[in-house]
């Protein structure tokens, strides 16, 4: 402990040398003082020599937090173009858009930007024709910005809308209340609020909490004990009535929905990221119970909501790219369920929307989006005809309603918002925003190719018209392969800047993703995670072979579980790479499921403590675990927030800490640590335009390119 506190306290004075003296060229990194901490798995002894970075709150870490940042931010302000490149963001970020208006008691409800402000701001209007009017910005929150908004829902008669902010990025909620005619904030205010829905019924809504946590623990802390529920607008949240707990099963966790036409509560129950199950309570029996149609976590459901008596819910039950099933209330059993639409042959069934008696069935066909209108009992009508390739989102509304909107966006292709009549199966656009740069000159391509062992994987290429196969090209290879999540074509004006500079956008829809159902999905985790890597590693190689680039011209870049991912192939196959930014990541692979919420994500990694097998594996792979001395790393520059409370900053920490200690080449890995933030939703403007000036700054130092600006 002597020794921790000296080496703290010399960084809080100033940077320390590292150990590595006679490599003029390597940064002064600061010492990161080495515990003794030994922990035993399956007998094997492993060291977590920088288990106290886990403290966040600590005065010791704060210490190295901020000696960290002042070796990055010194190192980033020598790059010459760094002001250019960050007035071109701001210059480019700036043009209007809008999100998808939805109708609910009889108003119209929708988010703008002017541009360059932090958050989106929320408008109303009365009916189709009524002049709109602001009734909530969330910028008036907080001066900085980083105050989010995190949930936004009306009641179903238009009086109320209740919300939900996050601050500094933390996924800890508060939900607030506003009167809609009156534009009057209302005394509601409910705390410690996490995963939850606003789910009303008449004058009040269903949510789900946690209990108060510990002080110190609020950003790492495990969260156990959900509970559901029933706020009344008006009254304290001390008055709130409990509705469902189980202390059996203190790591549940529930998230309540209520249908459409407020006779039914839904209760989604969730152990993990894959699989839940599906309780539900008659809202209109008085002493109706509790029922527990689906108690196992086997497959997916999805409320869609209540249509013919029956509980719609899109499922990978018997059916892994999804199919959309009613359940009878009064006999829930599997073997009365009632098939509507059927599992497609070979597409993903993604999302069903109903509204307006119709059916809206947004398909995944190779990542790309396809939409099929059917009859209320699942008959197909017509396609939806789309632009090209890309992204579809929206169809919100209720039973009621003759029209609703849908967006449209690719990677060159800015979001367009369509209004469609439902009755003639008419579009026409609703928003179209002007963006000061030529998309005209650039193009989507998709291709595939093969992994490893021979599976065939799609990738998006997004570049100039024209570009030479002449293996020069800058490449910025993107990828996530997690957790059942897609990577589907959207618009990203991040990506303008280095496209511009005569970059290569490559986007690798992994295994582990869900672009093509629970296969592809599995296909990704536990004891077959190693594929995930081989998938993008085997991008990299057909980006070479093909003549698009050549290696070192490769960045790498993915957050989250995309973090892990790149802090894998970084140690698997490092000569690969010109620069890697594993950002927000999961780096720590042996001690990730004890904190916050980590544990859920067992489904998709297995933990270290569940078997002999799962431990050694895990060990293999673990970014954190297998950063050698012998290796040339590539740059490296590591992202993660202060407020991180998804996945805790605690995994880059000791990952980056790790990599000063044993990486004895020259190359710059370092870590940026942004204040005040958290995982990315709800990240403000000015944040995002900060941090890309600053990746972007150290990517094109690495490759040594002409930039333009």
């Amino acid at each position: 402990m002597n020794q921790l506190k000296r080496a703290l306290f010399v960084a809080c004075v100033g940077v320390l040398f590292s150990c590595s003296m006679e490599k003029q060229s390597r940064l002064n990194y600061p010492l990161s003082a080495k515990g003794d901490t030994i922990d035993n798995y399956f007998g094997r002894q492993v060291a977590d020599p920088y288990r106290w970075l886990e403290d966040d709150q600590s005065e010791q870490t704060k210490a190295w937090v901020e000696a960290q940042n002042k070796v990055t931010f010194d190192y980033l302000s020598t790059i010459p173009y760094r002001q250019q490149i960050h007035k071109r963001l701001t210059d480019i970020w700036n043009y209007p858009r809008m999100g998808v208006p939805f109708i609910q008691g009889g108003y119209y409800f929708y988010s703008r930007n002017n541009g360059l402000q932090n958050q989106n701001v929320y408008f109303v209007q009365h009916g189709e024709e009524g002049e709109d009017r602001e009734i909530l910005d969330p910028n008036k929150l907080s001066e900085s910005g980083t105050v989010a908004l995190s949930d936004f829902s009306v009641s179903r008669d238009g009086r109320y809308l209740g919300y939900g902010i996050s601050t500094g990025g933390s996924d800890w909620n508060e939900l607030f209340v506003k009167n809609i005619a009156t534009n009057e904030p209302l005394a509601d205010h409910l705390k410690w609020v996490k995963f939850s829905q606003i789910a009303w019924q008449g004058n009040g809504f269903y949510y789900s909490r946690y209990p108060q946590p510990k002080t110190g623990d609020q950003l790492k802390g495990e969260n156990i004990d959900c509970q559901v529920y029933f706020h009344r607008v008006g009254t304290p949240q001390s008055e709130d009535v409990l509705v469902y707990e189980d202390k059996a099963n203190p790591e549940w966790g529930f998230s309540a929905e209520v249908s459409d036409d407020e006779k039914f509560l839904v209760i989604s129950v969730t152990e993990s990221t894959s699989g839940n199950g599906v309780y539900y309570k008659d809202l209109t029996g008085v002493n109706s119970q509790m029922v527990k149609a689906v108690p196992s976590f086997d497959s997916d459901f999805i409320f869609v909501g209540h249509l013919n008596g029956e509980l719609l819910f899109l499922t990978n039950h018997s059916a892994p790219r999804y199919r959309l099933v009613g359940i009878d209330p009064k006999n829930p059993s599997v073997d009365h369920w009632h098939e509507i639409i059927s599992q497609h042959p070979t597409d993903v069934l993604q999302e069903v929307s109903s509204v307006g008696g119709k059916l809206f069935a947004m398909y995944q066909h190779d990542a790309h989006s396809q939409v099929l209108v059917c009859d209320a009992g699942g008959k197909v009508l017509y396609p939806l005809e789309l632009p090209g390739l890309g992204t579809v989102t929206g169809f919100h509304g209720e039973a009621k309603d003759s029209v609703t909107f849908y967006s449209f966006s690719s990677y060159t292709y800015p979001s367009i918002i369509y209004k469609y009549h439902i009755a003639d199966n008419r579009s026409e656009v609703h928003y179209q925003t002007k963006i000061d740069f030529d998309l005209n000159d650039y193009e989507t391509q998709q291709v595939f190719y093969k992994s490893q062992d021979g599976t065939s994987i799609p990738m998006f290429l997004v570049h100039k018209k024209g570009v030479k196969r002449d293996g020069t090209n800058p490449v910025w290879l993107y990828g996530y392969g997690g957790f059942n999540i897609s990577l589907t074509p959207g618009f990203d004006v991040r990506r303008l800047v280095w496209l511009e500079n005569g970059g290569i956008l490559a986007v690798a829809n992994l295994r582990g993703g869900g672009e093509y159902g629970d296969v592809w999905h599995r296909a990704g985790t536990l004891l077959k995670k190693q594929n995930v890597f081989d998938d993008f590693v085997g991008a990299a190689h057909y980006l070479i072979d093909e003549g698009y680039t050549s290696p070192k011209r490769i960045i790498a870049q993915g957050g989250s579980n995309g973090g892990l991912l790149i802090g894998a192939v970084v140690n698997q196959h490092p000569e690969l790479f010109a620069a890697a930014f594993p950002q927000v990541g999961v780096l720590d692979m042996l001690r990730y499921h004890k904190f916050t919420i980590g544990r859920y994500w067992a489904t998709d990694y297995g933990t270290s403590d569940e078997s002999e097998e799962m431990f050694t594996y895990l060990m293999s792979y673990s970014p954190l675990h297998n950063i050698r001395e012998d290796i040339e790393y590539p740059p490296i520059m590591v992202t993660t927030a202060d407020h991180d409370d998804r996945v805790v900053p605690a995994h880059s920490f000791k990952y980056i800490a790790t990599m000063q200690e044993k990486y004895q080449g020259a190359n710059p890995v370092i870590i940026r640590i942004d204040t005040n933030a958290g995982h990315g939703a709800g990240k403000p403007v000015s944040k995002l335009i900060d941090e890309w000036t600053d990746v972007y700054s150290f990517a094109f130092k690495q490759l040594n390119m002409d930039v333009k600006y």
